[in-house]
């Protein structure tokens, strides 16, 4: 509800500003009725996906059960792959990049989802350059945000590209957003950050891997500081964080190159033994498998951006 809430509070602006144009926002489905969320809302679905009739914008969402999802759509899938084909502009929230993904509409695009989905993306459709930190990218017309929140960030995003910079502020304004957050902004920083754990041992081992990041360490480290087996250890680290313990120092350790890439002007080589990589190439594969560019072009994006900022303030 919250991307609907976008549109309809940039309706209200455009109309007291006296502005042509505003977005008419029909929910729609394979049969109109009722669709209950996965939060157990039920929502009314007004209209039924027809073929012929081609919307300018389709925002498309999945559900949890990822398989049962792309399995029990095949109507929805070839509606997408419809619309895209003939000009709509697409974007997939969350699961829905799955969706698009599977419409075709992603092959050879770069494109994001919720970051415990990354791999799964990667192995379902390898066409796709899949950016695992992203919190929404758009390439050309077709868009792919991460969870709930960042889907409002990509409304935002099509606002402003729509109607302009002071319509989506004003927006954002009337929503109590902090701050508008680009695309590029990391999914992993929102998440370590706020991520609390049932077994203690685990939220312990990560802020240890956090504090060790320059030096070289192992799963079996790991376990042997959580005073466990590493065959446990590695079952209750996926089971609490939805990753591998090697997944996570990696995407740690990238998250430390970011942040040092935004806010030092220490050279790349330094940045990459600070972090953890054991040479600059090692850091460049894996900033570009989870972010989608390389250290470099991260660096002068971050830089372009805070110019922006600071001239728009």
């Amino acid at each position: 509800m919250g991307v609907s809430s976008v549109f309809a509070y940039a309706n209200s602006h455009l109309e007291r500003r006296g502005r042509r144009g505003r977005y008419d926002v029909k929910i729609a489905a394979t049969d109109r009725g009722y669709v209950v969320s996965d939060a157990g809302v039920a929502i009314v679905t007004e209209k039924r996906l027809d073929p012929l009739a081609i919307p300018h914008t389709a925002l498309v969402v999945g559900g949890r059960a990822i398989e049962d999802c792309v399995a029990n759509n095949a109507g929805i899938v070839e509606w997408v792959r419809h619309a895209g084909t003939r000009g709509s502009r697409i974007a997939g929230l969350c699961v829905g990049t799955f969706l698009v993904a599977e419409a075709g509409l992603l092959n050879g695009k770069r494109a994001t989802t919720h970051w415990s989905l990354t791999e799964l993306l990667k192995n379902r459709h390898p066409e796709v350059s899949v950016c695992a930190g992203y919190l929404f990218v758009r390439d050309g017309s077709v868009w792919t945000s991460a969870g709930v929140t960042a889907g409002i960030d990509l409304a935002l995003a099509i606002v402003e590209m729509d109607f302009g910079n002071d319509v989506a502020a004003g927006v954002e304004k009337d929503l109590v957003i902090h701050a508008r957050r680009t695309g590029s902004q990391s999914q992993l920083r929102l998440h370590s950050a706020s991520r609390t754990m049932r077994h203690p041992d685990i939220r312990a081992v990560q802020h240890w891997i956090l504090d060790n990041i320059d030096k070289t360490l192992t799963a079996a480290d790991m376990a042997q500081h959580a005073a466990t087996s590493l065959r446990s250890f590695n079952r209750r680290f996926k089971e609490e964080t939805g990753t591998t313990p090697t997944a996570f120092l990696s995407n740690a350790r990238v998250e430390a190159a970011r942040r040092l890439l935004e806010e030092s002007d220490l050279p790349a080589k330094t940045i990459a033994s600070r972090t953890g990589f054991k040479t600059y190439e090692a850091m460049r594969k894996a900033f570009h498998d989870t972010v989608g560019i390389t250290p470099i072009a991260y660096r002068e994006h971050a830089t372009r951006a805070a110019q922006d900022e600071t001239m728009e303030s």
